[in-house]
């Protein structure tokens, strides 16, 4: 289990509470993100990366229940929630029906949310030390190359994101994307 150093791990968790955008490692890529919660903080990791609001964004979390306030789990059958429960903690993304408190700058007015559980320990610390999910996009540029070290995230953002350093898995690829409801697998 990785251990983020206690000073670090404050300054973490002031700059996620002021909406500042996270960089940190998740399992194949870095990551962007921030509070779920701060509209004008999601749209800087969208400002900052060039996305359209559109394409939506997922949320990683350190546990399921973290994840319960911006998914409709009664949309599912219970076969369904033990089949995504099979797949996490892991490099899983799954497309569940919203909240209806989910925001639409999070979806990209979409009636689905993609979220996911980490196994990565880095993104469990970090989601257990504000106890709820992060924002999570690939740490580049639009069109650029994801960035796998701290030195990708330097060059491409400089100092305008707080950037949590630790390790990728340099062969893994992004999450497999499954929609909870349909079934249909919509990348891996």
């Amino acid at each position: 289990m990785i251990t983020i150093p206690p000073v670090e791990l404050e300054q973490f968790i002031s700059a996620f509470e002021q909406g500042e955008v996270i960089g940190y490692p998740t399992e194949a890529v870095f990551g962007l993100g921030c509070d779920p919660d701060i509209a004008d903080a999601v749209n800087n990791v969208l400002a900052i990366k060039t996305r359209p609001q559109d394409k939506g964004l997922i949320l990683i979390a350190a546990t399921f229940e973290q994840l319960l306030p911006y998914i409709d789990i009664s949309e599912l059958e219970p076969e369904i929630i033990n089949k995504v429960h099979a797949t996490w903690p892991g490099p899983y993304t799954w497309i569940m029906p919203k909240a209806k408190t989910t925001p639409d700058y999070l979806t990209g007015g979409r009636n689905t949310i993609a979220v996911r559980v980490s196994a990565h320990p880095t993104v469990i610390a970090l989601c257990n030390a504000v106890n709820k999910p992060l924002v999570s996009t690939s740490a580049n540029p639009s069109g650029e190359t994801p960035a796998r070290t701290l030195e990708q995230i330097k060059t491409y953002f400089a100092d305008t994101i707080f950037a949590i350093d630790g390790e990728v898995d340099h062969n893994a690829q992004p999450s497999k994307i499954q929609d909870a409801v349909t079934g249909k697998v919509l990348r891996g």
